[in-house]
């Protein structure tokens, strides 16, 4: 028997069913994700009073491929959000975060306020969001484990006592 086969025992039936089962997960997660950016992406453009035909020449998209988009036809690839996103003017992340491409973040009103800020375009908003986490990543870490640190610090400097006179 060739791998991949199913087989007539009961484990070659579990694996099977067990392996179809996930395929069907998978193929279902992904239809859903398809049809949520879709109807999103739909939103979005509406609320924009954007027509179809303007987003996709914006994005540099058909019209008919944007349509199977927003029905939940076609799964967008990133490349194809981020355009739709700067289409629309908005974050290609929060798109990347409704089609399942990245984890959804924590509130924060310092990446919300990049997030929307018109004066900088989508790399430079990624960019300084990536130095932001990285600040944010340093600071969760405990200041004595981290060389240099603020713990480093408040053990080794001199501390003065009542009479003015500094002491270690």
């Amino acid at each position: 028997m060739s791998p991949g086969t199913a087989s007539n025992d009961e484990a070659g039936e579990s694996i099977s069913t067990e392996e179809s089962g996930v395929a069907e997960t998978a193929a279902k997660n992904v239809a859903e994700k398809a049809q949520d950016i879709g109807a999103f992406i739909r939103s979005q453009r509406m609320l924009a009073e954007v027509s179809l035909r303007q987003l996709a020449e914006r994005a540099g998209v058909s019209n008919p491929y944007l349509s199977q988009i927003e029905r939940g036809l076609r799964k967008p690839s990133a490349d194809v959000l981020a355009q739709i996103a700067k289409g629309l003017r908005m974050s290609a992340e929060v798109l990347y975060v409704r089609a399942g491409i990245l984890q959804e973040r924590a509130a924060s009103p310092v990446r919300d306020a990049l997030l929307a800020d018109t004066a900088i375009n989508e790399r430079q908003k990624q960019v300084l969001l990536e130095i932001y986490d990285s600040f944010c990543h340093d600071n969760a870490t405990p200041a004595s484990s981290t060389p240099g640190g603020a713990g480093d610090a408040a053990e080794t400097a001199p501390v003065a006592d009542e009479s003015g006179s500094a002491s270690n």
